[in-house]
């Protein structure tokens, strides 16, 4: 007879939370993303997508368009802002200065790894997104895998960087090849090999595996085989869109826009980019160079400028950045994330 009952009312449940979306009208959201198909974040947002519409009972759906059908991957918070897009993978770092607090994320030997790590920056960020990215619905935030620099000159000390052109990953990498005497050329990611193979750039800052996927591996042959700096990303809603859905549609994009799913995202693109490190070492004419402890020592102390430089920027835009950067450490620390 318990088990009766307990069927029963699991049936009841079942036709309560369908009929929750039963009166909404169906909506379709347009979703886009700059990286390739074939990357491992297009598997995750059709996952993401998939379980949103199953829980919303079919009401919600979601179309993903990636690889910048839609726009420019430096366009794409403004896509979202707009309506261009109701949903958009963004790197802010390709705009500098336009979120200084997210910036921390960019400061090199902070973050060890992109699973614990993305889901303390998601926890983080979120008590500064409706501050600093109030004109769009923040989602989530997530990390790559720790990147380094890829070459054609080698790259060894920080004093190697003088006189080269480099590729770099955001606004606060920028400010370190400046800082050591290097010229940035800004590309994104699906641009970047070119601006290498014809020249443009002597080098990228880049996580592992995407060097192969975007075929940056066959234009550069040094590589400094150092945990150097991660690369923060938001997902990010259009604002109008988002208030335009029911209770019910907005709870489910709400238990899909947090810290779980952060993570969850991040996962299989940080186990993808850690496989890419030992398959360049298998390719010919690859080089790996290996930094002693001095040498790693000489890296740290030269990115020191980059968090007075970060705090400079957040106190001018009002922020208190000790206790902020004191809450990013205890959400690293917490996630296990922590370099």
């Amino acid at each position: 007879m318990k088990k009766l009952f307990a069927a029963a009312g699991a049936l009841a449940m079942a036709l309560m939370s369908g009929g929750a979306f039963a009166a909404d009208a169906p909506v379709n959201l347009k979703f886009s993303h700059w990286v390739p198909p074939s990357h491992p974040l297009q598997a995750a947002y059709e996952g993401w997508a998939k379980s949103i519409k199953e829980e919303s009972g079919g009401s919600l759906t979601i179309t993903i368009y990636p690889a910048q059908q839609l726009g420019k991957a430096f366009d794409h918070y403004d896509m979202a802002r707009d309506g261009i897009a109701d949903i958009t993978y963004v790197s802010p770092g390709y705009q500098p200065g336009r979120f200084p607090i997210f910036a921390l994320g960019s400061v090199p030997f902070l973050v060890a790894n992109a699973k614990g790590g993305s889901a303390a920056l998601d926890e983080w960020y979120r008590a500064y997104a409706g501050t600093e990215m109030k004109d769009v619905h923040f989602c989530l935030a997530h990390f790559h895998d720790p990147g380094t620099f890829h070459s054609n000159k080698k790259i060894v000390v920080p004093a190697d960087i003088r006189g080269l052109k480099i590729r770099p990953a955001t606004g606060t990498i920028a400010s370190f090849i400046t800082l050591l005497g290097g010229t940035n050329v800004q590309a994104s990611a699906p641009e970047a090999r070119d601006v290498i193979a014809r020249g443009v750039a002597d080098g990228i800052t880049f996580p592992w595996r995407s060097l192969v996927l975007f075929g940056i591996d066959k234009v550069v042959k040094y590589h400094l085989d150092m945990p150097f700096y991660v690369t923060p990303f938001v997902q990010v809603m259009n604002k109008a869109k988002y208030e335009s859905l029911s209770a019910a549609q907005k709870k489910v994009i709400d238990d899909h826009c947090n810290t779980a799913w952060a993570e969850k995202i991040a996962s299989p693109w940080a186990d993808f980019e850690a496989s890419g490190r030992d398959m360049i070492r298998k390719e010919p004419g690859h080089e790996f160079i290996e930094p002693t402890p001095a040498q790693i020592a000489e890296w740290r102390k030269a990115a020191v400028p980059l968090k007075a430089d970060w705090a400079r920027d957040v106190k001018k835009a009002g922020g208190d950045p000790d206790k902020i950067f004191a809450a990013f450490e205890a959400s690293m620390k917490k996630y296990g994330a922590a370099y």
